[in-house]
């Protein structure tokens, strides 16, 4: 799984995403990609199962880039725990993604195999995305 080798807090707050991607919102590698519509916090689980089923479809042809990190760590309580005693250890890591932000890119491989491809590993993902071709 993806995480940080290290962080200067060890625990984070929960904090909201809000408002549009204004980094990371242009295709700067390939020439297809996966553009996020909705705000959420994408786990690293999801980001490696995603990035997996787009490998795996594209027979391990062309280049794929991913555009988000998990470096936000999500802290949980154990179950049946009750209130109080201070707040969990974490978990796992995950990334906040806001609307408009470039998920994953891919290059080398023809339009058809890259939409199927990156529709795939949009499935894996907990938030809607659109398939996106590079303006040249």
């Amino acid at each position: 799984m993806l995480q940080p080798t290290r962080t200067k807090f060890r625990k984070a707050h929960k904090g909201r995403i809000h408002g549009n991607a204004s980094r990371c919102n242009k295709m700067n590698y390939g020439s297809f990609g996966l553009k996020a519509l909705q705000p959420d916090r994408v786990i690293s689980k999801q980001i490696e199962a995603a990035r997996v089923a787009l490998t795996r479809h594209m027979k391990r042809q062309g280049r794929v880039w991913t555009r988000v990190f998990p470096n936000i760590p999500v802290s949980k309580k154990p179950t049946e725990v009750r209130m109080g005693k201070g707040k969990g250890s974490p978990e796992f890591w995950a990334c906040r993604v806001k609307p408009g932000r470039i998920l994953f890119e891919v290059d080398g491989v023809s339009e058809q195999i890259a939409k199927e491809a990156l529709y795939k590993a949009s499935a894996k993902l907990p938030i809607k995305t659109k398939f996106i071709r590079r303006i040249s």
